[in-house]
């Protein structure tokens, strides 16, 4: 299999999660097992074989900007990149998914954050942190004076 048919393989397993976690009923445990763990551990499967058969032979590493350049330059070293960010990603869209849940955020305000999280990983979370820390100020702090 090629560098182009693991990445497009891995982009490809990562979106039904994201639609799960976006537009699925979060009532059944077990699909929300798909994006929470099984996507995931199957991208982390791919991610270790990739790391595990290629990583020495780029050259590269994460010590310096030039290393991690040099490191991506390897086609099989750039996909394990992305797979890295598409495993963590779903995850950490499951885990906000869940806590936005348990505050009772619905889901028409949680798709956007869902949706950022998985273009932009960290602006998605920092919107989703920044949600719950103003659902959970006190009660005063929120209203008018």
């Amino acid at each position: 299999m090629t560098p182009d048919d693991m990445f497009g393989l891995a982009s490809m397993a990562a979106l039904p999660g994201w639609a799960i976690l976006i537009l699925a009923p979060r009532r059944w445990p077990l699909l929300n097992a798909v994006p929470a763990l099984l996507i995931p551990l199957a991208l982390a499967g791919l991610y270790t074989g990739l790391i595990l058969t290629h990583f020495s032979a780029s050259g590269g590493g994460f010590g310096t900007i030039a290393q991690v350049r040099q490191l991506f330059t390897s086609d099989p070293a750039l996909v394990a990149g992305s797979v890295h960010y598409l495993a963590f990603d779903l995850m950490i869209g499951a885990l906000i998914a869940a806590r936005l849940d348990h505050l009772g955020v619905n889901r028409l305000l949680q798709a956007p954050i869902l949706i950022s999280t998985f273009m932009f990983g960290p602006v998605g979370l920092l919107l989703a942190l920044l949600t719950e820390a103003t659902l959970r100020l006190p009660l005063p702090l929120l209203q008018r004076t």
